[in-house]
């Protein structure tokens, strides 16, 4: 009795062994990860679709430029740019212009006050009326040689006071000229001690050096004035890129500092030297249409010059989404058998931008009319769902 008392709790012992056994290995299940595919899947309802106006589109095969990317800024040709000095110094009687005024060509721009100017006018008549005395004996002289009555010399030298008298008063003439001092008027006893400036070219002051009251010397800057009716881009091409480049190449360029809009140029000149410094080549740039801008010299420009086109597959810029440095677009898998979207989530590198079209580069991004992509409505979903969680 005793035994089987014994043999009968080995038993339940080793029963209760098994089972514990076997319950420990039916509780100990692997943890299941979801697939990376899962995890790329959003699943949007047929009436989010509709109410968020979401809208499906193929790959487009589009043209797109090859383009050399450069910088540089806004300037304007040689002869649009004047900077104003005196020919003679003086005293800066007034000047009504401020920096920004608009001036026209010929408009009278300072005045100078010096009392030189009236000795010059002094000598300009003194050598004008001695001028006349001298010529008159000259060609007395040169009758007289010719009917051999006075001397070779005294002929020699009537002639080399008239010329040396001719060459002073042109040279005294040509000085009041430059100082726009009308000789004639001079000639006439209309003697003064100012002298204009006059603006060579039509413009707007750009800078200013004086003040009334103040000498200028003829080395002296007393303005600049520039003419922006003529803009120009000047940009700094590398020399890589140098045999890509010719005239009539379409320019797309921004002023990143004003203004975020794009504006279209064309190249006019290709520079034939290369800076030894930063191996680049100047290449000079004419705007297409610059009606209503407002251009100003020495602003700053981001330009790409088209040198070529290649055919690439696109996508609108709104079916693309940029997410954590990548970009993804939304691909329809299926629909599901409640009408249900079902949507891939897919990175994807892209290329040139075009008229609002990306090019697709990524060569395992294909459409057809099952698998069309979402190019309108991927934004909130990518970003709102934090970038392609499995709905």
């Amino acid at each position: 009795m005793k035994t089987r008392y014994i043999l009968l709790l080995a038993l339940t012992a080793a029963f209760s062994s098994i089972q514990c056994t076997d319950s420990k290995t039916n509780t100990s299940k692997e943890p299941v990860e979801s697939s990376e595919e899962e995890t790329n899947i959003i699943r949007v309802t047929e009436a989010q679709f509709m109410n968020a106006d979401m809208k499906l589109g193929q790959l487009e095969t589009r043209s797109f430029a090859e383009t050399v990317t450069t910088n540089g800024v806004i300037d304007v040709p040689p002869q649009s740019r004047a900077v104003i000095s005196a020919f003679a110094g003086g005293y800066v009687k007034n000047t009504p212009l401020l920096i920004g005024d608009r001036v026209r060509k010929g408009q009278r721009l300072v005045t100078l006050e010096n009392p030189e100017f009236v000795t010059m006018q002094r000598e300009y008549l003194e050598t004008a009326e001695q001028l006349t005395y001298l010529k008159t004996e000259y060609e007395r002289q040169q009758q007289l040689i010719e009917e051999n009555i006075t001397s070779q010399k005294s002929f020699l030298k009537s002639e080399s006071e008239y010329k040396a008298a001719l060459a002073r008063y042109n040279s005294l003439k040509k000085n009041l000229q430059l100082l726009n001092i009308n000789p004639t008027a001079v000639e006439d006893g209309n003697i003064t001690s100012q002298v204009g400036i006059y603006s060579p070219i039509d413009g707007n002051v750009t800078q200013l050096f004086i003040s009334t009251g103040s000498y200028v010397s003829p080395s002296d800057k007393i303005m600049e004035i520039m003419n922006t009716d003529h803009i120009h881009l000047e940009l700094k091409v590398f020399e890589k890129d140098i045999m890509k480049l010719k005239k009539d190449q379409k320019i797309t360029f921004t002023i990143p500092e004003a203004s975020s809009d794009r504006y279209k140029a064309e190249v006019h000149l290709v520079g034939t030297s290369i800076d030894p410094q930063s191996r680049t080549v100047m290449v000079h740039g004419h705007p297409t249409n610059e009606e209503g801008t407002t251009f100003t010299a020495g602003m700053f420009v981001e330009a790409s010059i088209m040198v070529g086109s290649e055919e690439n597959p696109s996508l609108p810029e709104d079916a693309i989404v940029s997410f954590e440095g990548h970009r993804y677009v939304l691909q329809l898998k299926k629909r599901a058998e409640n009408g249900d979207y079902i949507f891939e989530q897919k990175q994807v590198a892209t290329g040139e931008n075009h008229e609002g079209y990306l090019a697709i580069l990524s060569e395992d991004v294909t459409t057809t009319e099952e698998t069309p992509i979402l190019i309108d409505g991927a934004f909130a979903l990518i970003q709102g769902d934090g970038g392609g969680h499995s709905h």
